[in-house]
């Protein structure tokens, strides 16, 4: 226990501390500095500060030499396990070299009804939200995205698809688009 006079948290300024303290930010992944380590992209980080804060950079090289020494020295566990912080952020999907194909085919929906079915426009870099909008809205039915790559479309669309995708967006030809026909869903 502490004295009657003492008290065990220090309030106020710390010794050895420079006031205001200032946080420097990186300009690719907008944390921190200190965890840019913790970055998918570290290597830009990396060139961002050897442009932008020569110093720093130096620093945080020096910095990363010595804990490269501490770790070989160290056993092999160390490195398997994850040093702090969580999962961060996650590493962006890289694009397939699938071929570049729409296809479109009707489904039955109930008795009489069906729905269209679109799929692949993900692959020409289309926003699958806005595609679903612009159909509901020319179609005047509803339209949604379902799935990571495929948007239903009410009702039977489908050979009016075939002259609105390509004017639309003109990077998919004609050629580019399948007709599957009749599938179930």
């Amino acid at each position: 226990m502490a004295a009657e006079g003492e008290c065990s948290l220090a309030a106020g300024p710390r010794a050895g501390v420079k006031y205001p303290i200032s946080v420097l930010y990186c300009g690719n992944c907008t944390m921190p500095i200190e965890y840019c380590e913790y970055y998918p992209e570290y290597d830009k980080c990396k060139a961002w500060l050897e442009k932008n804060l020569p110093k720093e950079f130096e620093r945080m090289i020096k910095l990363g030499e010595g804990e490269e020494v501490a770790d070989a020295s160290g056993n092999d566990d160390d490195k398997k396990r994850q040093k702090r912080g969580g999962k961060g952020m996650m590493k962006a999907k890289k694009k397939d070299d699938t071929p570049k194909q729409v296809t479109v085919s009707r489904a039955p929906r109930g008795k009489k009804k069906s729905v269209t079915v679109v799929t692949g426009l993900s692959s020409f870099d289309i926003d699958l939200k806005v595609a679903a909008k612009f159909f509901g809205t020319k179609f005047a039915c509803g339209s949604s995205v379902t799935g990571d790559d495929e948007i239903v479309i009410q009702g039977d669309v489908k050979d009016e698809l075939f002259d609105i995708i390509p004017d639309k967006w003109p990077e998919i030809d004609e050629d580019f688009i399948e007709d599957l026909g009749d599938l179930k869903r």
